[in-house]
């Protein structure tokens, strides 16, 4: 089978966090009871008469300047007609030649625009009836479109994960995916073979990766390419045709009439510390392994949960050890706190606490966020570290395993570990092996 080049660009969607919605004041909620969160704007009554929210603007105009992109001085919004059953007005107000912002890049991949629409309304299926919730429509929907610049599915996956992130670094939207809070579709060929192909609505990031892969097999096996829409079957793992591709005129598309012009005369939003510089400045400032940054720094609050527990630290060269328990809690922090784990990181390296019973301390923190040496006297998990308490139980163990010892003395190393072992098991497993080693080997010098 030839081998073909693809092309590849993306379009990405993503639920804004305002409070209202965007050409109305209903809250923006759509979850909970179906059409509870309505009014008359966005369910599309005659002579209603929406008004921009501003926050989602702004919102915007932030995304575009954290990517480079530069903002147009004039925008405004457009009608986009179309009919389906969950766009209540017949039409849908977006923006079309004169969008917020244009340009920027991400993974040396260009972006051609970053502009502003409002979300349809959700179809459900069930029983063979199709019902509709109008709760999303209206709200405030951010699209990115990429230039086609991406060659690999592993390219495109990527890609969309970045994005994700600095949506949350920059608060803009919560993303989730599986929620519908993000939407990707792709757009693909295969140079030399054919037109565009467009994927609509993949809800995951594994989604975006599969169907890239098996649209180049199909578009490479496939005679005559036709420019269509087409959906993901996840369970069968293949696209399906849904229609004909529109172009632009298909849509109609007309400035709003019932919408003012923008002018964007200043744009100067303060951005916060994106992934790309906090992960540099994580390797300067904390010397931390490439993979213990990425994992910190693709989840915005886990990064600042151990920043949190660094400043707790009363010895700075711990930092190491913080990163390891910050990442063994990572699936459930929230209950603890940064001084309570800096505690049990110092307890540790104290000497108080072996490192098997840490795990049990900090499985306990997760469940009830109690204070770690609290957790420790309550379970009886204090290490025995002090010389003159261990010294005893050695002499002990020196005189109950003499064979052992011989060993040890005729040159077996083996032997110390059997002895420690017993200086263990007499302890019941609370002696600081490191301690309990080296009274051994006092003792037997």
């Amino acid at each position: 089978m030839k081998k073909y080049q693809p092309v590849i660009g993306l379009e990405i969607h993503a639920q804004l966090k305002t409070k209202s919605k965007m050409f109305c004041s209903c809250i923006n909620n759509p979850e909970g009871e179906p059409n509870k969160h309505t009014c008359p704007v966005c369910l599309g009554h005659p002579g209603i008469l929406p008004t921009i929210n501003r926050r989602a603007v702004r919102m915007v105009l932030k995304t575009g300047r954290a990517l480079g992109a530069r903002a147009l001085t004039h925008s405004k919004f457009d009608r986009k007609n179309y009919n389906y059953p969950d766009l209540p007005k017949g039409y849908q107000i977006s923006q079309y030649d004169q969008p917020l912002t244009k340009g920027g890049e991400l993974n040396k991949i260009r972006v051609r625009r970053v502009h502003l629409e409002e979300d349809t309304g959700k179809l459900l299926h069930e029983e063979g009836k199709t019902l509709i919730d109008f709760n999303r429509a209206g709200t405030p929907l951010m699209e990115l479109v990429t230039e086609p610049d991406i060659k690999t599915a592993t390219e495109a996956k990527k890609f969309c994960q970045d994005l994700q992130n600095i949506f949350r670094y920059l608060e803009v939207s919560e993303a989730n995916m599986e929620k519908g809070e993000m939407r990707c579709e792709v757009n693909i060929s295969l140079k030399g073979k054919g037109p565009k192909v467009e994927i609509k609505n993949l809800n995951s990031f594994r989604a975006v990766e599969r169907s890239i892969l098996y649209e180049i097999k199909r578009q490479s096996k496939t005679d005559k390419i036709i420019q269509e829409t087409r959906g993901w079957d996840e369970s069968q793992g293949v696209t399906v045709s849904q229609r004909a591709k529109e172009e632009a005129q298909d849509y109609r598309y007309f400035p709003e009439p019932d919408l003012p012009e923008m002018e964007v005369s200043d744009w100067k939003v303060s951005l916060p510390e994106l992934p790309e510089v906090k992960a540099k400045r994580f390797l300067k400032e904390y010397k931390l392994p490439k993979d213990d940054i990425d994992i910190l720094v693709k989840d915005k609050s886990l990064a600042d949960y151990f920043e949190g527990v660094v400043s707790e630290l009363s010895d700075k060269k711990l930092i190491k050890s913080v990163v390891n328990y910050v990442l063994k809690a990572k699936e459930n922090y929230k209950k603890i706190t940064g001084e309570n784990l800096a505690e049990l990181v110092e307890m540790i390296e104290k000497g108080d606490v072996s490192s098997s019973a840490a795990d049990v301390v900090l499985r306990e923190m997760q469940k009830t966020g109690g204070d770690p040496s609290n957790i420790l006297k309550d379970k009886d998990l204090g290490q025995v570290s002090s010389p003159q308490e261990l010294g005893k139980v050695v002499a002990l163990v020196i005189k109950n395993n003499k064979k052992a010892v011989l060993d040890f003395e005729k040159g077996n190393e083996n032997s110390i570990k059997f002895l420690v072992g017993a200086v263990m098991a007499e302890t019941k497993g609370k002696a600081n092996p490191e301690v309990a080693e080296r009274i051994l080997r006092e003792s037997l010098s």
